[in-house]
Parts: structure tokens; sequence; C-alpha cells
């Protein structure tokens, strides 16, 4: 039984145990999640990476699934954590970056890429073809949703059977929150209902009965739903557990499966324990990581103004801006504001979409000079305090005192409050 089989097998005999799904690709933010896992003996640490993020054609990371596993266990090698601790989970494969084609044409791609990310060791597959493709209507009805998710799911095992690795787990279930974040102002949000979960479940497991995958029927460990957690450019929509009652109960008449909770970014510790008791035991977290690297990058900023000499300044926070002003494309159809309010919306808005920019040579150089500033001359802790105070402590543990750690401590922030939620039984 693979740890996360027995993670949530524990989790369905009353441990309230839960585990991260870190959904980022940024370098500084895996560092911070195999430095947390490190500092905490952590037995098993999630990344997961998107169709969109890593596909065979490079997705917008410019990875396939081989090179996303590469890069994560090189960082691995770095930080000194092993990795057979290390889990790799496919988020959201499907047809969703082909939708312009056909749905025969798309869903060929998809099954190219399910091939590739099983291929190259990706453990956790969760089948997401809600997506309509051209010609399709609109929205997919569900049978035609489950039929895709079951091809692709004869295709994770052929690949699977073809290389020898690890029979691969599922996730099934296509009620998700807006990928980033919603992109208007949240006005209302309607809890997935029981049926609609118990039906979802239903009918995959009579679709993958039928097509012969009773076997990986017994790996499908869990369902997405909507939990009524969600975030737009401002605010965050907190967890209820009264109005997620039902949903949670109705779960527990399905043998070893639990929920699958995206967009926990921006939830507060308690909401977190909360969503790991009522069986959400599966926490998604992506923009919520990368706006902590970019909080920290803006204090570098702002020291680097009070520290270093004007000449010498990287100025990371204006070549930023001028470079996503000059190349908009990655936020345009997200933030509607005008003036003051886009400025404000292009740097903090809870979606985060100034991490797309971060690859960008203009910026990594900026961001390069920044760091080399600051560590050739380190500002005093009272100026580290004064914009990183959450760091802080763990600075003064006796971490590594030069800018990348200062970013690295900042992220594991977050991340103290996901590993808080999803260890919060057994610590006690």
């Amino acid at each position: 039984m693979h740890e996360i089989q027995a993670l949530i097998r524990r989790h369905r005999e009353g441990d309230a145990c839960g585990i991260t799904s870190v959904c980022s690709a940024h370098p500084l933010v895996v560092e911070a999640a195999l430095r947390h896992a490190l500092l905490h003996d952590t037995p098993v640490v999630l990344f997961e990476a998107t169709c969109n993020q890593v596909n065979q054609d490079g997705g917008y990371t410019g990875m396939r699934p081989a090179g996303f596993v590469e890069f994560v266990h090189a960082i691995a090698d770095q930080v000194g954590l092993s990795r057979s601790r290390i889990v790799f989970g496919g988020d959201h494969l499907g047809p969703n970056p082909w939708t312009g084609l056909a749905a025969d044409a798309a869903m060929d791609k998809a099954e190219a890429m399910v091939d590739a990310y099983v291929a190259a060791g990706f453990h956790k597959i969760h089948l997401d073809c809600s997506m309509a493709c051209a010609g399709d209507p609109v929205p997919l009805p569900e049978a035609e949703i489950v039929r895709r998710a079951v091809r692709l799911c004869l295709a994770a095992e052929a690949a699977c059977e073809r290389t020898g690795g690890i029979p691969p787990v599922y996730v099934i279930g296509t009620e998700v929150p807006t990928p980033g974040g919603a992109t208007e102002a949240i006005e209302g949000l309607a809890v997935t209902t029981p049926e609609a979960a118990l039906a979802t479940i239903a009918a995959h497991r009579q679709a993958f009965e039928k097509a012969g995958l009773a076997s990986a029927w017994e790996r499908v460990i869990a369902s997405v739903v909507q939990p009524g957690v969600e975030f737009d450019h401002h605010d965050v929509i907190d967890y209820r557990p009264e109005k997620a009652s039902e949903l949670s109960e109705a779960i527990e008449s399905i043998p070893g499966l639990v929920f699958e909770a995206h967009s926990t970014d921006y939830q507060t510790r308690a909401s977190l324990r909360a969503l790991i008791r009522d069986h959400f035991a599966i926490l998604k977290v992506g923009p919520g990581l990368t706006f902590a690297l970019r909080e920290a990058l803006w204090a570098l900023d702002a020291i680097e103004n009070e520290w270093i000499p004007a000449h010498r300044r990287a100025g990371l926070r204006t070549v930023t801006l001028e470079r996503m002003r000059e190349k908009p494309a990655q936020w345009r159809r997200y933030y509607r504001a005008e003036g003051q309010a886009l400025q404000i919306d292009m740097q903090y808005s809870l979606s985060d979409r100034i991490r797309y920019y971060w690859p960008d040579p203009v910026v990594e150089s900026a961001r390069e000079r920044l760091f080399a500033n600051l560590g050739e001359q380190p500002p005093p802790m009272p100026l580290l305090s004064q914009y990183l105070p959450g760091a802080l402590p763990l600075l003064r543990s006796g971490a590594a005192r030069d800018p990348k750690a200062w970013v690295v401590a900042h992220v594991m922030t977050v991340l103290d409050d996901y590993h808080d939620a999803c260890h919060a039984c057994t610590a006690n």
C-alpha cells in the first residue's frame, strides 16, 4: 500500500490527518516545501502539476512530466531530503489545454499526456474531463465526462503496465473552483450537494467496473467537491463547517474515499483544521504560496531601498511592473480595473497572476541582483524584522542568513498552517 493510500485509510479510521498538495513550479516555493518537510520530519511531500503547467508539449512552464520530476528531485538533492519522501500528482489531467480541438483530437492529446505523467512516475492522477471541446454541448453532460475519464484511466493503467511502475491512485470529480481564484467578486458560493457528490462517485464506479477497471477503482482515493471555500482578487470565502456538514457526512457512506478541496489558499489555520476534520483530507494550495513569495520579494525590495545606495539598486518591483505592462497577456483577461486600482490588482490580487512573470529573463536578472546586493551587504536584524516579521523566528533559530533563506522562510510560514491542520490529531 502506498503512503497516500495508508494516510487515507488512517483518516477513515478516525485519525484526523490529511496531506497538503503543493501546486507550484517556482523553485523557491518548491525549496520552501522541501525544507519545511525536512524541518518537521514530514513523511510525504506531495507536489502537483496541472495539465496547463506541465504536459507533453511543455506547458507554460516549458517542462514535460519527466522534466518536472527531475526539477523537483534536483532541489531535493540540494536540500538533503530523500527523493523517496516525494510524491508527484497530476492535477486536472484531461483535454483542457486543447479545448479548441474537436473532442476526439483533444482526448488523443490528453491520453498522451496521461501516459507521459504515469511513465514519469506521477502517482496521484486527477482525471478531469469536465471541459467542453470544440463542437461539444455546454455544459458537457456528466455521462460524457465520466466516459472520457474512463478513457484516460485506461491510458494510465496501460502506461503503468508498460513501465512497471507503482499503480497510480486516482482522484475523480469535477466540481471545482476556478483555477487560480475567481476572476470576479464572489457574490454567492454553493456547496456541492450530497446528492451530487454521491451521484458522481456512483457514476464513475459503475463506468470503471464496466470498462474492466475494478482494480483501478480500488485505488480511487478522493473526489473533488466544492466545500464552500474560494477567493477572488481581494476577498476570501472562509470555510463554514455548518454549510458543509451534510456533504461531510455523505462521504462516510463510501468506504476508502475522502474529499479533495481546491482553492484552500488563504484559509485560516482553524478553517484548515476544520476541513481536515470534515473529510476534506487533501488540501490544495498554490497561489497562496506564490503570493507569500511575492510578499517576501517586495519586502526585500523595500529593504534595498532603505539599505543599498540608489545607484546599485536592482529595483525588482519597478522592473516587474514594467514587464507586466509590456507583456500583459498573462493578466489582462483577469484584471478589469483601471488606474491605481489596476496597479493594486497587478501586485496584490489574491489570484497572484504576477507569478507568471518571475521566470522572465529581465525580472529574474533583477531578482538575482537584489539577492546579490543584500547578500554582499546584509541588512541589520531590525530592518528584517520590519519587513519580514513572520520569518524572523525561523531565521533567528539558526537558518542561513542570506536573501534566499529569508524568502524561503517567509513561504514556510504559510506551510506551517497546513502542517498544523494535516497533523493536528497526531500532534495533540
